[in-house]
């Protein structure tokens, strides 16, 4: 049984920012929230989580994960925090003490750690860095762990030492239970050191397993602006290699930003200054132009997105030929061999085979047949204000210039809309509809309201 147990409660006063430290964002989401998901990755029983600053706004924003909430109401160090646990810590099984503002520690690094500390009930990441300056240093005799010792109170040659202490620890709960009872804060700060329990641990015969992570930025902690940026390319141009590995053709990887996850066919392009937000999937072939930004969206194989087109939550054909400027909104849904040219806009639509709208129209509420030609300038006017309303149009049918198609309206297949037209009713199949009028006002208009 493995409880993760995550220190959130720093108010990260470097930060100059009224949002919590742990609520800071790398690669749009939460530093506690990469924590939180790779706890879930390892199955954990429980995910105890200590806050403090800023907690009501901590515990709100994962007001739907399954955690356990403690509070550190004193800042009177990790020792303490992880103090705050022992009455909602299991009695058995192992805890894994993981920190908010350490947001990248992966799932096989931390089993890595679980499957080394099984025999001595005790194992931790060290890390081996050229300046130590201001971290704790591991103190060994013979191999064997023998102290952790913070900088503020080692000795000159303590110093020298360029073994770290990552802080991340698996313990088991029991020994948990014995030793956090007895922390003293007999030191340099005033303050209970969780790092004491390895003199403990020591003392009690048992010896100390250690790891290193596989890449240092897993351990590397944020307590400032700088370091969050830093930290931010890092994990950048790591999922940047893994694409190219998988074969993605990033043409700068150092200018190409994955918010979330990504899955990919074979002989994807993609150029500089695009952004992957959410869970998106990209098929084979697809070319994607500088700039775009893509969200919660699903793109078929052999589709080209040219420069500066945003997608949220759009499902995208096969062959179809997007942008630039293109802006595809929720549930726009677009079949095989569609074109969506520049400042083209759809939402809550679906178009389908082969259907064309190349320039400066807007389709929202909509439903678009085959071989459909939407002339440049159309708009569906799917909104009165207070309500909207569907616009549908068939197969074959095309669309004049700057015509508006004021919802609800139904367009037939076959049928043709002169340019500048404003359809106010239903069009039949395979007919000529022109409707233009002079203007016509009317006093006292009330507008729809909304219905309920």
């Amino acid at each position: 049984m493995i409880d993760v147990v995550i220190l959130a409660a720093g108010k990260g006063t470097r930060m100059k920012s009224a949002l919590p430290k742990v609520l800071q964002p790398l690669a749009k989401q939460p530093l506690l929230a990469h924590v939180i998901h790779t706890a879930k990755q390892l199955h954990a029983e429980r995910i105890i989580t200590i806050y403090g600053h800023g907690g009501d706004a901590v515990k709100q924003r994962f007001a739907n994960e399954q955690i356990e909430w403690v509070e550190q109401a004193e800042q009177l160090g990790t020792g303490h925090a992880v103090q705050m646990t022992l009455p909602v810590l299991g009695r058995s099984g192992f805890a894994l003490i993981l920190y908010g503002d350490v947001p990248l520690v992966s799932k096989a690094t931390l089993q890595r750690l679980l499957d080394a500390s099984k025999d001595s009930g005790i194992g931790m990441i060290t890390l081996e860095v050229a300046d130590p300056t201001g971290y704790g240093r591991i103190v060994r005799e013979n191999g064997l762990i023998q102290a952790i010792v913070e900088h503020k109170d080692a000795n000159d040659a303590q110093k020298q030492i360029t073994e770290i202490n990552t802080g991340i620890y698996c313990v088991s709960n029991e020994k948990l239970h014995q030793w956090l009872p007895k922390l003293s804060n007999n030191n340099a700060q005033g303050e209970y050191y969780l790092t004491d329990i390895v003199a403990m641990a020591v003392q009690d015969g048992l010896e100390i397993a250690s790891i290193a992570p596989e890449y240092a930025f897993e351990v590397e902690g944020v307590n400032d602006r700088l370091q969050l940026a830093n930290l931010e390319r890092e994990w950048q141009r790591y999922q940047a290699e893994q694409l190219m590995r998988q074969g993605v053709h990033l043409i700068d990887p150092s200018r190409f930003d994955l918010r979330g996850t990504l899955s990919v066919g074979q002989d994807v392009e993609i150029d500089i200054n695009v952004i992957i937000e959410g869970d998106c999937t990209i098929g084979d072939n697809v070319k994607i132009g500088a700039g775009c930004v893509i969200k919660d969206s699903t793109i078929a194989s052999g589709t080209v997105i040219q420069p500066y087109s945003v997608f949220d939550q759009a499902i995208v054909g096969e062959n179809n030929q997007i942008g630039p400027f293109a802006r595809l909104r929720p549930n726009a849904r677009l079949a095989d061999e569609v074109h969506i040219g520049n400042f083209v806009e759809v939402k809550n639509t679906t178009v389908g085979l082969r259907s064309k709208a190349n320039h400066f129209t807007y389709l929202g509420d909509a439903s678009v047949g085959q071989d459909s030609n939407i002339g440049a300038g159309t708009i569906t006017c799917n909104y009165d204000g207070a309500n909207k309303f569907k616009t549908t149009i068939g197969d074959r049918a095309f669309i004049g210039s700057n015509s508006s198609l004021v919802a609800p309206v139904s367009i037939g297949n076959g049928a043709t809309v002169g340019a500048g037209s404003v359809i106010t009713q239903d069009v039949e199949a395979n007919a000529l509809a022109v409707e233009r009028s002079k203007q016509f006002q009317k006093g006292n208009y009330q507008r729809p309201q909304k219905q309920k």
